[in-house]
């Protein structure tokens, strides 16, 4: 299919929007959720067939070159023309192949999912809109189109976090996605404008765009930051604030975990394949900023494995299954930052395809085991499961396989064993991440490897408390912790008791798990046998800063990375396999030191509340007392009494006796006369 049919990509989602927006409420009520939900799975299915014809008629590797198509013009303001476009290179094809195509299992997933949600249309309309924004972000070929997509996703997150806007959780958890991204969003901004001033600077003007279409801007901005490596540092922390905000890292991580509360198949959509991502597409799109600045790129490497070991570190103190998974994410998202910030972009990208079979698969059957259990989100209160849900259980823990990066060297290994080798590599080998001579893309990847190794551990813990233990945990649930986080739960009317008994979900929801529990098995092993991942994604422009080499005497690393991901679990086992620890049971006075402070972010979220909105809340009430009543109405009421004094005065004058106001008018002709005489007198001299 011709590159030029790209537009179609973006035309079935925004179509299937309208159709839910519009008609949603009358389809259902005319033929039924089944017809409807079909309605929302179809167009993003359709655009997966259309991206992925267009996707095997693109070359790859050292021949790729960027196809543009444009459907007219966007912006035209003298001498400033901006077409509508479209790029259709290796990178927005992956995208497209991700977003849609995990984007369609999510979407099937929550029409059985989300069967007994009274706003079923409101819910699909958001979610294909959603979809429409990431395309946009991905495939716009300009950096304003860039921007529009990714404001686009940061007002869809803000809508499906808070889905379930009645409960007041709910509604935080989505203003704080929202606020903070707005940080990020800062970031990014003022990155895009100092790329502009810097090319209207060297270039005089930005005539019919060419400098903000990536085909022409690229190489421009590159000959400009050659000479100026300052400018290249500032624009690639700039432009790495807003990659930090959209993809959680720290300390703008914050809003990610909340995001939870929204649905299930909202959680996987972010997580997985589109909102969290951003970030990663961002900083491959713009490779040649930090290819100039190695401070920029050690920023990124210390951040990255920073954020990974932050974020596995609080898992542990998690209970709640969604919580654990969202930490994973935050966790695995440092390890995408560790390789772009090696200058290993293949890498990173390499780990969002990967993740995004494994995390969409973990998230899906988080969200069967939270339907079986009447929306009870506590891992405490799960056991056993693994007799009830089958199929849950058997995908969730190819899925634990994929994320703990298990293999063997040389022989096989689960989707992420691939990816998180080739990051780790990238890392280890990089010279360029360095300030005042220090290797700090080097040690990242060591950090990394320990990650590694928190991962297993911490997801094998999710695995056995779920799935293996005693069920008497939930036969014996206090009556407190029936929901758990869910406050949305009491709509549905399940009851967690003795007589419960968990049932497998439905087909629309567990074959998205088989599919995924498949790539999560062999989809890193496709992709990385012979090359083939790396040699699509990694043009000629686009060189590995620091990689390392296929000769066997490498075979340590991905020892190294095989004995942390089966130690961990080994670990996670000894500890968690026989049921729960008394020391981490409901009463969590019992618990140690190091696990509340894990459960509590080690105090970090709650230090940012009190900094920024308590604190911002004390000095906006100081400058109100100060600046509003004190100066402001102090001078408008210091007027006012003036004034008022003034008109009491006159008001003296004002009695109505009419021989008053002929003797007031008598003093003042004596005065006039007095005055115009002492007048004559003075003149007279």
């Amino acid at each position: 299919m011709n590159y030029e049919s790209i537009w179609l990509v973006l035309l079935f989602p925004i179509v299937g929007f309208l159709v839910q927006a519009l008609l949603g409420t009358r389809i259902e009520k005319m033929f039924g959720r089944r017809v409807l939900g079909a309605l929302a799975v179809l167009p993003i299915l359709l655009s997966f067939a259309v991206g992925l014809m267009i996707t095997l008629g693109t070359k790859g590797g050292p021949e790729a070159s960027a196809s543009i198509a444009q459907l007219g013009h966007w912006i035209d303001a003298g001498n400033l023309r901006i077409p509508f476009e479209f790029i259709v290179d290796p990178l927005s094809m992956t995208m497209v192949l991700i977003i849609t195509g995990i984007g369609t299992l999510i979407h099937l997933y929550a029409t059985g999912y989300m069967s007994e949600e009274r706003e079923y249309a409101r819910f699909f309309t958001y979610m294909n809109l959603f979809i429409f924004s990431m395309l946009i972000l991905v495939l716009g070929a300009n950096l304003l189109l860039l921007f529009v997509g990714w404001e686009g996703v940061g007002l869809c997150s803000y809508l499906l976090i808070g889905f379930w806007y009645k409960d007041i959780a709910n509604s935080k958890a989505a203003n704080k996605a929202f606020i903070v991204n707005r940080i990020g969003d800062w970031g990014l901004t003022l990155g895009l404008l100092l790329i502009i001033a810097l090319l209207m600077s060297q270039h005089n003007l930005i005539a019919d765009g060419r400098y903000l279409s990536y085909d022409s801007m690229l190489p421009a901005l590159k000959s400009v930051l050659q000479a100026n490596p300052i400018m290249a540092t500032a624009i690639g922390l700039l432009l790495f604030v807003g990659a930090a905000g959209k993809s959680a890292q720290f300390p703008l991580y914050l809003w990610l975990p909340d995001a939870m509360a929204g649905p299930t198949p909202v959680s996987a959509l972010i997580h997985a394949a589109t909102m969290v991502t951003s970030g990663v597409v961002l900083l491959n799109r713009m490779h040649i900023v930090f290819e100039m600045s190695p401070v920029a790129s050690a920023v990124i490497c210390v951040i990255g494995a920073f954020t990974a070991l932050f974020a596995a570190l609080i898992a542990f103190g998690q209970s709640d299954i969604k919580k654990v998974l969202a930490y994973s994410t935050v966790s695995q998202l440092g390890f995408m930052f560790i390789a772009c910030g090696s200058g290993a972009y293949w890498a990173g990208m390499f780990h969002v395809t990967t993740h995004a079979f494994f995390k969409a698969l973990l998230f899906l059957g988080a969200g069967a085991v939270i339907h079986a259990m009447a929306h009870n989100q506590d891992m405490r209160n799960y056991g056993n499961l693994r007799k009830y849900l089958p199929i849950t259980f058997w995908t969730m823990i190819l899925g634990t396989l994929a994320i703990c990066a298990v293999g063997i060297p040389g022989v096989f290994g689960f989707a992420g064993f691939y990816s998180k080798e080739a990051i780790l590599g990238g890392a280890l080998a990089n010279t360029h991440a360095q300030i005042e001579g220090v290797q700090l893309g080097q040690i990242s990847g060591w950090i990394g490897l320990g990650v590694a190794a928190l991962t297993s551990i911490y997801m094998t813990r999710l695995t056995c408390l779920t799935f293996l233990g005693k069920e008497e945990r939930w036969r014996n649930i206090p009556a407190e912790t029936h929901h758990g986080d869910d406050d949305h739960a009491d709509e549905h009317h399940h009851v967690l008791d003795a007589n419960h008994t968990p049932k497998e979900v439905s087909p629309s929801m567990w074959i998205p798990l088989v599919v995924l529990a498949l790539l999560s098995v062999g989809g890193g092993f496709m992709l990385a046998n012979n090359g083939v991942f790396e040699h699509w994604l990694y043009p000629n422009d686009l060189p590995v800063l620091g990689k390392v080499s296929t000769e066997p005497s490498n075979i340590p690393l991905a020892l190294y990375s095989t004995i942390a991901a089966v130690g961990g679990i080994l670990l996670g086992l000894a500890f968690y396999a026989k049921g729960l620890p008394k020391n981490q049971d409901f009463d969590e006075s019992k618990w140690s030191g190091l696990r509340r402070a894990e459960r509590d972010q080690f105090g970090f979220d709650n230090a940012m509340t009190v900094a920024t909105v308590d604190g911002g809340g004390d000095i906006a009430n100081g400058l109100w007392q100060w600046f509003d009543i004190g100066l402001v109405d102090g001078i408008v009421l210091g007027f006012a009494k003036v004034s008022g004094g003034i008109g009491l005065i006159l008001k003296r004058c004002q009695t109505g006796y009419i021989r008053l106001y002929a003797l007031m008018m008598l003093v003042g002709f004596i005065g006039f006369l007095s005055y115009f005489a002492y007048a004559l007198t003075q003149g007279g001299r």
